[in-house]
């Protein structure tokens, strides 16, 4: 009969009838295309549209429980919505069923292709998934992929030791000294070129050779066996500078992101030294010998130097370090503070470059030399004890008023600091900003 189905339709009018009495499938067929017959004209006539097949094959399903029966008609058609919706209204005309009374009701029209539609997005959304994640890799992964196993391919051996090290640990000035070749791998896979595995609990030589002639960072777990390294290399060799990955973490399977932050915290050895308690290695102890020597130098010129500007000679058996403060500062005269020249701004522009993150101080002199790098927490204690003969004091960190009435008793003519809470009217005191 019908000449398509619910497949191919576009909209299927669902249809409750409810029958007193009890009647067989092609009673309901017959009494649908009897009684509207004629009713709708030769346009919208049920046979005609069947027959051209704009009306499918109507489906009626029944149920008959104690004499009564009650059921559905599905009728799907390919006809606009306003003429489905005229067949459909035209079914409830339908009052008798052969001989019983019948009462037809239409419950809703549906749109097939929305259900298609929704079907087909579902589909796509699933097909779409499976593309991305197990069929086409995203672009960016494919470019780190390949710098990765590039990356891993540089990996070299370095020293007689054969220690693994990335391609620029040789023309670097600034290297990473990690702890074994898995964090060399995660160094190089992250960008990290400058950097040399200890490989094992042992200094090599190679290392000792290295820490002389470059700018080092020690880069090790978050452990007591990285603590124990640490302790080790401070104390056979002289590094720069210290960091550690957080706690409970190795070094092998941190990020990029988390790689930056610890070499963004990396805090100056000679602090490290200070809270572990580590003795300073031969090449360190003969540096140190060697800047004592010029501060004790300094420290024997304070007699004369004060002598020089006071007008009362301090007494011969009292000595430097043990002059109470307060009478020191009353034998010193006023003075205005000095006026840096154009040279002594562009050494202490450049000098301060050298001090920022190591939380260290530099004690200069008249003619613009060095004599020690100390770390800030001992700098109040060293200008009491060498009292006279420092010219310039540059820190990194924040001028508060002790310091700066220790840098004046001391006749300190400038302090060079990050910053400033305090004014002086006896000394010049510069901030980063400034220069």
């Amino acid at each position: 009969m019908g000449k398509i189905n619910p497949v191919s339709s576009k909209y299927i009018v669902h249809t409750s009838i409810q029958i007193d009495g009890v009647v067989d499938k092609p009673d309901v067929i017959g009494a649908i295309f009897g009684q509207t017959e004629g009713l709708l004209g030769s346009d919208l006539e049920l046979r005609e549209l069947q027959r051209s097949g704009k009306i499918g094959r109507i489906e009626v399903n029944l149920d008959t429980r104690s004499g009564k029966t009650k059921g559905e008609i599905i009728l799907p058609s390919s006809l606009d919505k306003a003429e489905t919706a005229i067949i459909g209204a035209a079914l409830e005309i339908i009052q008798r069923i052969g001989p019983c009374n019948a009462k037809v009701r239409v419950e809703n029209i549906e749109d097939v292709r929305i259900s298609k539609r929704q079907f087909v997005i579902e589909r796509a959304k699933e097909l779409l998934r499976t593309l991305t994640d197990a069929v086409l890799p995203n672009s960016q992964e494919i470019a780190e992929e390949v710098a990765a196993s590039v990356r891993v391919m540089e990996i070299t051996e370095y020293g007689r030791e054969r220690l693994p090290a990335g391609p620029d640990i040789e023309e670097s000035q600034e290297i990473i000294v990690v702890e074994g070749r898995a964090d060399v791998i995660n160094l190089l896979k992250n960008g990290f070129k400058n950097c040399i595995a200890i490989n094992g609990t042992s200094i090599p030589q190679t290392i000792i050779e290295l820490c002389k002639k470059k700018t080092v960072t020690v880069f090790v777990d978050g452990d007591r066996g990285g603590s124990l390294i640490v302790q080790e290399l401070l104390s056979v060799t002289d590094v720069d500078f210290v960091t550690r990955a957080p706690d409970g973490k190795e070094l092998e399977e941190l990020t990029k992101k988390e790689i930056h932050k610890c070499l963004r915290a990396r805090i100056a050895a000679e602090q490290v030294k200070l809270e572990i308690g580590v003795k300073d290695s031969p090449e360190a102890n003969h540096q140190q010998e060697e800047m004592t020597g010029d501060a004790f130098s300094v420290k024997k010129q304070v007699k004369p130097m004060v002598n020089q500007r006071s007008p009362q000679p301090v007494p011969q058996p009292v000595r430097p370090v043990q002059t109470p403060p307060r009478p020191v500062q009353s034998q010193q005269p006023p003075r205005t503070p000095k006026k840096p020249t154009q040279n002594e701004l562009e050494f202490f522009n450049d000098t301060m470059e050298d001090l920022i993150g190591t939380r260290a101080a530099f004690m200069i002199d008249e003619k613009l030399n060095v004599l020690g790098k100390i770390p800030v927490s001992e700098l109040i204690s060293t200008i009491r004890s060498l009292s006279s003969g420092v010219y310039a004091i540059m820190l990194d960190d924040v001028i508060d008023q002790e310091l700066l009435n220790s840098a004046e008793r001391a006749n300190v003519m400038f302090l060079v600091a990050m910053d400033t809470k305090v004014k002086s009217s006896r000394l010049t005191i510069i901030t980063a900003d400034e220069l």
